[in-house]
């Protein structure tokens, strides 16, 4: 049966309840961040966010209340759609800063590459459940690479290097759980460490290396490439232990010192409004969502589960501590949103795929 009510009593209402404060978190975030001080009212950007807080809703539902063995069992029917997708986008989408990562659909783009790391899981979920072995050989996690490769470089050409990096904890995650030797990953840190330099050299692009030299020497630039990273940093510390106030940020708000206060670093505009409370709130919130996820994993009724639940929250954790600490001023500027308070609808349907999937496994672990 792909969708059976006798489940629902097992749904985990407690992180249903983490996640929906995440997201009023973050719609009240960009309802300051975007307010309209001209015509005194919100901003367009608040009013598309909550109709995607809808569509998202309705995404989650189903993604809960649909037998996850069903969905993985067409993972690769979803795996050829997001390779088309992304195509698609290569070829047609809309360029934006330099990107080409959108599908204009009316009023709203839509951004396919956001879905990849829940499609991703999904298929090296099922992959890997389907071998035989729990340790898994050279030659499978090569296979399942491959994977991972198609969508990764599609989404590196875009260019979006920081979208392309999550689905790395995606595979990583799902090939330790199944397994993976510990000498295994030594190697392949090695290796990663070794051709760290010729990756710097000759295959990030201009602006790519401009925000590593940056991070390492914000003086570099202090007017343009390292704009962003300095004004984050200063907007965070400017917070103090309460912060300013609702609609009281002078940084990401106000003035408008801040780029991109209601997406890549609406942390930093939090932080400036609700002070070192409300960053340590959202914080517990996130951890509390990634702790009942792993509990997720744990209650799993079989691999498949288990899989799927550590490949959707690997790529969900690292997102959530690479832009914290970006927003921060500990990691290079990444074009990468803070999922369930970002701006953006396709980044909001996806965490809620995911996690609706996540609460999917939870929830049959009593069923046969």
């Amino acid at each position: 049966m792909i969708v059976d009510r006798r489940v629902l009593p097992h749904l985990d209402w407690a992180c249903v309840a983490a996640l929906l404060a995440l997201m009023a978190i973050g719609v009240v975030s960009i309802y300051s961040a975007k307010w309209d001080f001209v015509h005194q009212a919100p901003g367009r950007e608040f009013w598309k966010q909550l109709y995607a807080v809808g569509i998202s809703l309705v995404v989650f539902t189903v993604c809960l209340l649909v037998d996850y063995r069903s969905l993985t069992q067409r993972s690769l029917i979803f795996y050829g759609a997001l390779i088309a997708l992304l195509l698609y986008v290569s070829f047609f989408g809309v360029i934006r800063n330099g990107s080409r990562r959108w599908i204009p659909l009316g009023s709203f783009d839509f951004q396919p590459s956001e879905f990849a790391r829940v499609v991703v899981a999904l298929v090296l979920a099922a992959y890997f459940a389907g071998a035989r072995r729990l340790s898994k050989s050279v030659r499978e996690i090569a296979f399942g690479a491959l994977f991972l490769a198609a969508p990764l470089l599609l989404i590196y050409r875009q260019p979006d290097l920081g979208t392309a990096v999550t689905l790395v904890p995606v595979f990583l995650g799902v090939v330790f759980l199944g397994g993976m030797r510990m000498k295994w990953l030594g190697i392949a840190a090695l290796v990663a460490l070794v051709l760290a330099w010729p990756t710097y050299r000759f295959v990030m692009s201009d602006y790519q290396r401009g925000r590593i030299q940056n991070f390492v020497n914000p003086d570099l630039d202090p007017q343009d490439k390292s704009y962003q990273q300095r004004q984050a940093t200063i907007t965070v510390g400017s917070g103090g232990l309460f912060g300013k106030g609702f609609g009281g940020a002078t940084q990401a708000g106000g003035y408008g010192f801040l780029p991109e206060a209601h997406n890549d670093f609406v942390f930093s505009g939090l932080a400036e409004e609700h002070g070192f409370v409300g960053v340590l709130v959202a914080l517990l919130l996130y951890l509390f969502v990634i702790l009942r996820g792993l509990e997720a994993a744990k209650l799993a009724k079989d691999r498949l589960g288990a899989y799927l639940v550590i490949g959707i929250l690997s790529g969900f954790a690292f997102q959530v501590v690479y832009n914290i600490t970006m927003s921060a001023g500990l990691a290079p500027v990444k074009g990468l949103t803070l999922p369930l308070m970002s701006y953006g609808g396709s980044s909001l349907m996806a965490t809620l795929a995911g996690f609706g999937l996540i609460l999917n496994v939870r929830m049959r672990r009593f069923t046969n």
